[in-house]
């Protein structure tokens, strides 16, 4: 296999302006066949602006963007058939059910051969399939969404925001079901602010901050390299701790829960913090050490983008 084939996507110095304002600025990467590819940013970063553009519905100001082995600008009818899409604050129509919303979505895309059993059982909506859409709650909506981008079985799947204004255990239940995609080796262009999820999803992860991809990797490779301490959580009782810490000269750092948050090098440093908190008569309720995480990696790099250009204007 080519390089060229193993690569679903490739963008190349893609930039979008809207008069002044400079939405994407300049960014090439490559997604591969198989993959979850999660875009990182905050609010306004880009993100959706970026994915309108790979999927056909916006056009670039200039660059090149290759969907299939298809220019987007050039074979939008060849390529829509091939790709499903979930957009941001999907919803569909509230007084038909669920199995008639897959059948409707089906006849809508000339998709005659859709599995709508299969799909109600992918995102695990069996007991559901008799229930009115308006009757659903959040996150079965978006299960539903994701079913909906499915029915003409595509080759990659564009998920934009799919669990914003989601409770936890219901972004948990995508989470499900996005993982059950990567198990079917579906293509998953996912773009999101909500680090676990990438974390726990994507085989790459590209952040982009005002515009630009700040970095790019493996989110196992983007920790190793941008945060290589450790993270010692001390819950103490007395406000001593936190005095015996700051003379060792580390910065302790207290959350709502008055927890004490140092950043150490390595395990030395954790002995020799609890060794002096002991040896000061001070008294632990309890501590963990833990290596970062992509949100502590995440902030810590656009963070840095900010201060270089703070001047700067992009859109979502």
């Amino acid at each position: 296999m080519t390089e060229e084939t193993e690569h679903t996507i490739e963008v190349e110095k893609l930039t979008k302006r809207y008069g002044d304002l400079l939405a994407v600025d300049d960014i090439s990467f490559n997604v591969r066949k198989g993959e979850v590819f999660a875009l990182l940013g905050p609010n306004g970063a880009g993100k959706t602006t970026t994915v309108e553009i790979i999927d056909t519905i916006r056009s670039p100001t200039s660059g090149k963007v290759t969907l299939l082995g298809m220019d987007v600008t050039k074979k939008k009818h060849e390529i829509v058939p091939r790709i499903g899409v979930l957009p941001q604050g999907f919803s569909s129509f509230d007084r038909i059910t669920v199995r008639e919303t897959l059948q409707y979505y089906s006849r809508l895309f000339c998709c005659i051969n859709t599995d709508i059993d299969g799909l109600i059982e992918l995102v695990d909506l069996k007991d559901k399939a008799k229930e009115l859409y308006k009757n659903l709650s959040g996150g079965l909506k978006q299960r539903l969404g994701i079913a909906i981008a499915l029915v003409n079985d595509p080759e990659v799947l564009f998920l934009d925001e799919p669990t914003t204004g989601l409770d936890p255990r219901a972004r948990r239940e995508v989470w499900k079901v996005m993982l059950g995609l990567k198990k079917k080796g579906k293509t998953v262009f996912l773009t999101t602010h909500y680090m676990e999820e990438a974390e726990l999803l994507a085989d790459t992860v590209a952040i982009i901050s005002k515009g630009k991809i700040i970095s790019m990797a493996s989110p196992e490779a983007l920790i190793e390299s941008n945060a290589n301490y450790l993270v010692l959580t001390l819950k103490p009782i007395d406000e001593k701790a936190v005095e015996i810490v700051r003379k060792m000269g580390y910065e302790p750092v207290h959350d709502n829960h008055k927890d004490i948050t140092v950043r150490v090098e390595c395990t030395d440093d954790v002995q020799k913090i609890l060794n002096a908190i002991k040896d000061a008569g001070a008294t632990l309720l309890s501590l963990d050490v833990r290596k970062p995480n992509l949100e502590e990696v995440f902030l810590k790099l656009t963070s840095a983008a900010l201060r270089k250009d703070p001047a700067g204007k992009v859109a979502e």
